[in-house]
């Protein structure tokens, strides 16, 4: 008698199955003559039941200092987009016409010069370059003795 154990399949939690075979009487030809194994069907386990149902979990009950904190906080995250929107907008609103004067461009004298004349302490000068090649629609930075630009008034 063998005995053979067989995979349980998956999810499922069983005994192991055992089957057994008898001899199996044979005919001259070498073939069964009727004797089948038997085997035996698989027995779960018995699941443990409980007599109450798993606990729910207790709702959120805010104290009242907490209903404030989360008050404040979604006042603060609505009201903050608001804020920075406003300040973005500022930033980039076009301001009112600059007041601009002419200056003839002397002989060796360059764009880069003139920027550093009118330039604020905290401007860039390249970005001064920039604006006057834009305010006077010039293809790039260089001048010729003689031409007239305009020129913002510092200040």
């Amino acid at each position: 008698m063998g005995v053979v154990v067989s995979l349980r399949p998956a999810g499922v939690r069983t005994s192991p199955v055992v089957t057994s075979t008898s001899t199996v009487p044979t005919s001259a030809a070498g073939q069964a003559t009727g004797a089948q194994p038997h085997t035996v069907p698989p027995v779960p386990h018995p699941r443990r039941s409980s007599a109450r149902p798993a606990p729910r979990p207790a709702p959120l009950r805010l104290t009242i200092r907490g209903r404030v904190v989360v008050g404040v906080l979604t006042a603060v995250l609505v009201a903050l987009p608001a804020f920075l929107g406003v300040w973005a907008a500022r930033a980039d609103a076009p301001r009112g016409p600059a007041q601009v004067e002419q200056h003839v461009v002397a002989p060796g004298e360059t764009l880069w010069q003139i920027a550093v004349s009118i330039a604020g302490p905290t401007d860039d000068v390249r970005d001064v370059v920039g604006e006057l090649v834009r305010l006077n629609g010039l293809p790039d930075s260089s001048l010729l003795a003689g031409q007239t630009i305009v020129v913002p008034v510092p200040g």
